[in-house]
């Protein structure tokens, strides 16, 4: 199925916020018992160190991909390359093996998955406001 090269970024918005949103939803249901100064800290060193590092470098870097598709009407998929899909699929295998061996301790769920959700559902409103900024420019 092909879409508008703008829509894209929709969909990538759409992927990421949803991802984000769902970690986030972990990380924040097993917060209560760990509460603390602390802990918030770790959780904002985490958001800053993936948002920084990682997925504010990918929202560029993807954003600049699709704007520059010669064809107006792209495969659906192609919001990412496979580079990026790999990555997923890593992130979220490694995830759920993480969470369902026991090995992770609930504190580090809740700081980690905190701070990791948080980024991907930035990253996520951030490919939502290049889609906006895209369609308002035609």
């Amino acid at each position: 199925m092909k879409v508008k090269r703008n829509t894209l970024l929709l969909i990538a918005c759409l992927v990421w916020s949803v991802a984000g949103i769902n970690i986030l939803r972990i990380g924040l249901m097993a917060y209560p018992a760990y509460l603390g100064i602390l802990n918030i800290a770790l959780s904002l060193v985490v958001f800053g160190v993936f948002q920084m590092f990682i997925f504010s470098r990918l929202v560029r870097k993807h954003t600049a991909r699709i704007g520059g598709y010669q064809d107006e009407r792209q495969f659906f998929l192609k919001f990412f390359d496979i580079k990026a899909f790999i990555i997923m699929a890593v992130m979220m295998a490694g995830g759920i093996a993480l969470r369902a061996s026991g090995f992770a301790p609930e504190r580090f769920i809740a700081v980690f998955y905190t701070g990791l959700g948080a980024a991907l559902l930035l990253a996520g409103l951030l490919f939502g406001h290049n889609f906006g900024k895209a369609v308002q420019a035609k």
